[in-house]
């Protein structure tokens, strides 16, 4: 089978890659902006018509979708998660033989939720901030697009790879720094919100199984369990050793606007997705989520607010029409995650 992947280069990308690669059934071709794509190409500023050709040339058979923007601008926002969605779409319309799309949405697509009860895909979306609202827009152009088309709405993504501005990254960043200057305390914002966290590598899983499926429509993806943050962070901790406390400060996560990768190379750009993002840190490199306040940064990107205590997703469907579950337990996710951090020179 050919394979058409955009945005390779992401927290999810990158697995997905990997995951690809392995199966010898496929015939992987990048597309993307940067000198590693097997095609250079900008699907922020590139017409359909051009996509278009190069759909023609390589006649892929599914389409995976994994680019797009977490952080900026609203404006670069809706460039990559929006209008470039359009420009797939219109692509694979336009060319001799449309392929199948898989699309990696987000689960800030749905915005705030009830507490208690995991969310499933009949669920009005009412995304908070830019990013969910971007996000939404590209998830209903692909429904809209008559196309052969499955979206995988991705909920707190967590494992090795985990970029340094999300909750994680950050906080075994944290641990590391005092691990290596015996300090007995680690800053961290509020950690009391709930998420589904799910690890990439079962996140690549199951886009490889939508692209060999039949599966049309909306997906969940994630654990369909809710975990405290808190207690997350905790199993982090326990994997590095750290013997002092972690100091909760009276300020919620924050999430870029959003945050799976674009902070990245979004723009034709990779779905990094990583989990919530803490106030004061740098945002580098797009899908997890947790609270947001809306404001601008001083550089003058948009940090978008989203006040989503509880997080849990409704799996049925991924488990009915992927035959997915998730492999990888929470605690070797976040011992992995450890153990890249340790090992980083």
């Amino acid at each position: 089978m050919r394979v058409l992947l955009l945005g390779a280069d992401g927290f999810i990308g990158r697995r997905v890659t990997d995951r690809l690669l392995m199966d010898q059934e496929l015939q992987v071709t990048v597309l993307g902006r940067r000198d590693s794509a097997d095609i250079r190409f900008d699907l922020t500023t590139g017409s359909p018509g051009a996509l278009a050709r190069f759909l023609d040339a390589v006649a892929p058979q599914v389409v995976i979708n994994c680019a797009g923007a977490t952080y900026g601008s609203s404006r670069t926002l809706i460039r990559s998660n929006t209008l470039a969605v359009a420009t797939v779409c219109e692509a694979i319309r336009r060319s001799r033989e449309p392929a199948r799309l898989v699309h990696v949405g987000s689960a800030a697509e749905y915005g705030p939720v009830p507490g208690g009860v995991p969310v499933s895909e009949q669920a009005e979306p009412r995304p908070v901030g830019p990013y969910g609202v971007s996000k939404l827009a590209g998830t209903e152009l692909v429904l809209a697009s008559g196309l052969d088309a499955a979206v995988l709405r991705v909920f707190d993504v967590v494992g090795p790879g985990s970029p340094t501005a999300s909750l994680f990254g950050r906080l075994a960043e944290g641990l590391r720094r005092a691990l290596e200057r015996d300090e007995g305390q680690v800053r961290m914002p509020d950690l009391s919100g709930y998420r589904d966290f799910v690890d990439v590598r079962d996140v690549a899983r199951a886009i490889q199984a939508a692209a060999v499926s039949a599966a049309t429509g909306v997906i969940n993806i994630g654990s369909g369990h809710a975990v405290r943050a808190r207690d997350a962070a905790q199993l982090l901790v326990r994997a590095s050793g750290f013997e002092g406390s972690i100091v909760e400060e009276n300020r919620q996560v924050l999430l870029p606007a959003q945050v799976g990768g674009a902070g990245g190379d979004h723009g034709p750009g990779h779905h990094h997705q990583p989990g919530p993002y803490l106030p004061g840190h740098r945002a580098e490199g797009h899908r997890g989520d947790g609270h947001r306040a809306e404001g601008l940064r001083p550089e003058g990107r948009v940090v978008s607010g989203e006040p989503v205590p509880w997080r849990q997703a409704d799996v049925r469907t991924a488990r009915d029409r992927l035959g997915w579950r998730t492999q990888v337990p929470l605690e070797e996710s976040l011992g992995d995650v450890w153990l890249e951090t340790a090992c980083r020179v």
